[in-house]
């Protein structure tokens, strides 16, 4: 049976609060290579479109040059698997659930409510830290960096969850904190709910989205509008 409605969540800023996590692994990463390390709230404005580019933007700064400007591939390959190697055995060491969360989980699977996640993590990292983190069975299936050849801001990266969800595009809300989010969710024709204070540089205003919270406390109103 086809249940009713579908939420789609990002991860990082969205479902938990991974900075501090991340933080480590790109300063473990910087120090090795001879790079400047970054605070919390500074890898909360890099987070967002996977391990490379977090660190390539990290390493020019306001340039905002691609990772791929590192001329030796070699070296550009190494700092991305060091990352990966680090950040995946010192996951959950800091990060926690965003305010809300899971009494939200809890609530739309008494709803019924199908629900999954898309992220720009690597599958296997997002796996790990939701199972790690206690929420990992609330979702019916998660979509990583490198699960399909395409992902957010790609809109096919949602529409393809719904589809092996068994969802309904016309029946899906996108939960999610950053322009990656909004822009694939605009894209796809499913509406957003931006969570404040995101994983990104940019102003909420000049983030797309159909409404706009702190926290998980009180979306379930939201969503009711929807079912």
């Amino acid at each position: 049976m086809e249940q009713q409605y579908t939420i789609l969540f990002d991860l990082d800023g969205t479902l938990v609060d991974t900075a501090p996590d991340l933080m480590h692994a790109h300063n473990h990463v910087m120090r090795k290579f001879g790079y400047p390390t970054k605070s919390t709230d500074e890898i909360r404005n890099l987070v967002g479109q996977g391990a490379g580019a977090m660190l390539g933007r990290s390493i020019w700064g306001q340039a905002k040059k691609e990772f791929g400007k590192v001329q030796d591939e070699n070296i550009k390959k190494e700092m991305v698997k060091d990352f990966v190697d680090f950040y995946g055995k010192n996951i959950v060491n800091e990060s926690t659930l965003i305010r809300g969360v899971k009494e939200f989980l809890i609530w739309c699977k008494e709803k019924k409510i199908s629900m999954g996640v898309c992220t720009n993590k690597q599958e296997h990292l997002a796996i790990d830290l939701l199972k790690k983190i206690g929420i990992y069975n609330f979702f019916d299936y998660v979509a990583g960096h490198n699960t399909f050849d395409y992902c957010k801001p790609d809109p096919r990266h949602l529409t393809s969850v719904v589809e092996i969800i068994g969802g309904n595009i016309k029946k899906t809300l996108m939960v999610g904190d950053s322009e990656t989010d909004a822009n694939a969710a605009q894209s796809a024709g499913i509406p957003i709910i931006l969570l404040e204070d995101g994983y990104t540089e940019k102003n909420t205003t000049e983030i797309y989205h159909n409404h706009l919270v702190k926290d998980f406390h009180g979306i379930e109103k939201i969503v009711l509008k929807y079912l």
